[in-house]
C-alpha cells in the first residue's frame, strides 16, 4: 500500500493577500518530510490554524525571491531558534537564494542560529529511496524555479499470489519487495512471479511564469499538477497582461495540463481582482481541462 501524500495549500493569494487568500505557500507531507513551497507572509499563522508543527519542516524550495513567496521566512527562522530546532533545514531555490538567507540571518536572527544547508538548483537536486526532487528554470523577470516531486516505483507484493503458496510466515518474505529471490523450506521463491511494479507519483508546482517550454517538461505525465492562474484570458487583455508580467492565464495552464496527460490540476495564485468571483478563473480552464480545481486556503488533498 503506497503511503499517502498530503499537500496543504497555506496560501493561494499572489502579490497581495485578500480576505480569504494568504500570501503562497504549500506544504507537502510525505512519510516523514514535509516539505514547505516559498513561505509568504503569514504562513507561520496557517500552520497554527491546521495545527501543523512548523518545528517538523525538513525543506524549504524557494520557487523565487519576490516578497509574496518569501516575507514569511524571517518569522519562520525565529520561531523554529526560539523552538530550538535541531535538524539542519535544508533549502533550495535559483539563483540569489543563498545570499538572500545569508541576509535575512544576518538582519532579523539575533542570538543562535538554527543549522541551515542552502542550495541554488537546477535539474535533480536531492534523491533517497523513496523519491526524488527536480527543478526547472521558468520564465519571470527575475530567476525563478518550477520543481517536480517524483515518488520512486516500488515492488509490491501480490497478496492472492502468495496466499495461495500457503508459505509460513518468514522475515525473508520481505526480501521479494528488495528484488531478492528467497528460499522457504528448500523451495526456490523467485521475487518476479510474486511482485508487481507500483508506479510512483509526480507531483508538479509551476509558480509564477508566462508560458515557457519547460512547463511542459513540469507538468508532463504529473498526477498532479499545481500551476498558477494570474489572469483570465476571457477578460480585457488578460493574454497579453500575463506575458507582460510572467504569469499565466487559467486558460493557459488548462492547456498545459491537457497537452502534457496530466490527471489533474489544481490552480492557484490568484489575483485580488478575483476575490470573491473565483469561479470566472475555474470556469475558464474547466472549458479546455475538466478535471481542474481551484486551490482555497488550508485546503488539503490527499493522493
Amino acid at each position: 500500500m503506497a503511503n499517502n501524500i498530503h499537500i496543504t495549500f497555506l496560501g493561494t493569494s499572489s502579490a497581495v493577500p485578500t480576505e480569504t487568500r494568504n500570501h503562497s505557500s504549500i506544504l507537502i507531507n510525505y512519510q516523514e518530510e514535509n516539505i514547505l513551497i516559498d513561505c509568504g507572509e503569514g504562513t507561520q499563522r496557517q500552520l497554527r490554524i491546521k495545527k501543523l508543527n512548523p518545528g517538523k519542516i525538513t525543506r524549504i524550495l524557494i520557487t523565487h525571491l519576490h516578497g509574496d513567496h518569501i516575507y514569511g521566512l524571517p518569522g519562520l527562522f525565529q520561531t523554529l531558534s526560539i523552538n530550538n530546532y535541531k535538524k539542519v533545514l535544508y533549502i533550495y531555490g535559483p539563483k540569489g537564494t543563498k545570499k538572500l538567507i545569508e541576509n535575512i540571518f544576518n538582519i532579523f536572527i539575533h542570538g543562535e542560529r538554527i543549522k541551515v544547508e542552502v542550495k541554488e538548483v537546477n535539474g535533480k537536486f536531492f534523491e533517497n529511496e523513496d523519491f526524488i526532487l527536480q527543478s526547472y528554470p521558468l520564465e519571470h523577470d527575475t530567476p525563478c524555479n518550477g520543481y517536480i516531486f517524483l515518488e520512486k516505483n516500488k515492488l509490491r507484493i501480490n497478496k492472492d499470489k502468495l496466499k495461495k503458496l500457503n508459505l509460513p510466515n518468514s522475515p525473508e518474505i520481505k526480501k521479494l519487495i528488495e528484488g531478492k529471490n528467497i528460499k522457504i523450506d528448500k523451495k526456490l521463491i523467485k521475487y518476479k512471479e510474486l511482485t508487481f511494479k507500483e508506479k510512483g507519483r509526480k507531483i508538479s508546482f509551476i509558480f509564477d511564469t508566462r508560458l515557457c517550454p519547460n512547463m511542459k517538461k513540469l507538468a508532463k505525465d504529473s498526477n498532479l499538477s499545481i500551476i498558477e492562474s494570474t489572469f483570465l484570458e476571457d477578460s480585457s487583455k488578460g493574454a497579453a497582461l500575463a506575458k507582460e508580467y510572467g504569469h499565466l492565464t487559467a486558460k493557459q495552464a488548462a492547456t498545459i495540463a491537457k497537452k502534457e496527460n496530466v490527471k489533474e490540476l489544481i490552480l492557484t495564485h490568484l489575483s485580488q481582482r478575483y476575490e470573491h468571483k473565483e469561479k470566472v478563473i475555474l470556469d475558464e480552464a474547466k472549458k479546455v481541462f475538466n478535471n481542474t480545481k481551484l486551490a482555497h486556503d488550508l485546503m488539503t488533498v490527499k493522493i
